[in-house]
């Protein structure tokens, strides 16, 4: 028996409970060239919340009545002839909100659990770790001695993009809410100085911690922020559109940002980043950060949860910005 996280409407505002429901469905059998993963770990992602409206973006909604759609790691259990995958392997993919999949394997890859705890693979050497390297180095394009203003900077986007600059001898300051999420900033990852949006003017913090303005911005919060953020541009500044977490329960349209001329009267530029872009790079990036890590320069925190049945519970972390690092979901029984 396979338990699954069901999509049965679509919500408007915060999602509530009865947006999902969880199936206990049993499993069939494996066709030719099919293979059947026991997944261990589900990763919940701001994006999730965009995934689940029926309206036309960068990916398909998911459809009413199926698995909930989530980046996953686990291991193969079961093969059908397959060419790529034996028993044993351990892969990630796009599993879903699921104990089980069968699949045929294509869009699923090879990780190797003796290199790193499996968590990892859907964190800092994951999707959100990739997002973070080629958001800042690619569309952000820093250079040593840049001002860097991260939103978000103590989730599992912004603490990357943090370090990330840092290496690249960049002056980070990230933006969180909450002290203890501050201190984490500084303290542990290293950023040069920190604002706690919750405590503060946002205009005022970022025009005294930036006193000299922002080359990137990297945004992952949009909202008053990002319109905060746009007033500090320097000459030639990139702002980098990753997310818009403080968006995306808003029961009306979103307006856009009020301070836009910004970008003119400085000749700076705007970019969405979406990680699929750059897929074929994803190698270089896994070897790069890999090597951060083992040299101790580049840290990672995954705030793991436990349980296929606590799913809505810890989905609701994502807004309620009750984690740190990259938030993920135990289904591993």
């Amino acid at each position: 028996m396979n338990k699954q996280i069901i999509l049965k409407k679509r919500p408007i505002g915060l999602p509530e409970e009865d947006t999902w429901e969880l199936q206990n469905n049993p499993l069939r059998e494996l066709k030719e060239g099919e293979i059947l993963i026991q997944q261990h770990y589900v990763s919940l992602d701001p994006a999730m919340r965009g995934w689940i409206n029926d309206i036309k973006s960068y990916i398909e909604p998911v459809e009413l009545d199926d698995v909930m759609r989530a980046g996953s790691v686990g291991k193969v259990i079961k093969t059908n002839n397959h060419q790529k995958f034996k028993e044993g392997d351990y892969v990630t993919g796009w599993g879903g909100v699921q104990q089980y999949v069968i699949t045929d394997g294509s869009s699923w890859f090879s990780v190797n659990p003796t290199i790193a705890p499996l968590p990892l693979f859907i964190s800092t050497l994951g999707m959100p770790g990739m997002t973070a390297y080629f958001g800042i180095l690619e569309a952000g394009r820093i250079k040593e001695g840049d001002i860097v203003l991260v939103s978000g900077a103590a989730g599992a986007v912004g603490s990357v993009v943090g370090q990330i600059a840092k290496l690249k001898g960049c002056r980070v300051i990230g933006i969180a809410g909450g002290a203890k999420k501050c201190s984490y900033l500084i303290d542990e990852l290293g950023f040069d100085a920190a604002i706690d949006y919750k405590a503060v003017n946002i205009y005022d913090a970022i025009k005294q911690v930036c006193p000299k303005g922002i080359d990137v911005y990297f945004d992952n919060v949009g909202g008053e922020i990002l319109d905060a953020a746009l007033t500090k541009l320097r000459l030639h500044a990139r702002v980098v559109i990753c997310g818009a977490i403080s968006q995306y329960n808003n029961k009306e349209t979103p307006k856009g940002p009020g301070n836009y001329l910004s970008l003119l009267v400085n000749r700076a530029t705007m970019q969405g980043i979406l990680v699929t872009d750059y897929v074929e790079d994803y190698g270089k990036a896994a070897i790069e950060m890999g090597r951060w890590m083992a040299q101790g320069k580049l840290k990672s925190k995954e705030d793991i949860y436990e349980s296929i049945e606590n799913f809505y519970e810890t989905f609701l972390r994502l807004f309620s910005g009750d984690k740190m690092g990259k938030l993920v979901l135990k289904v591993l029984e």
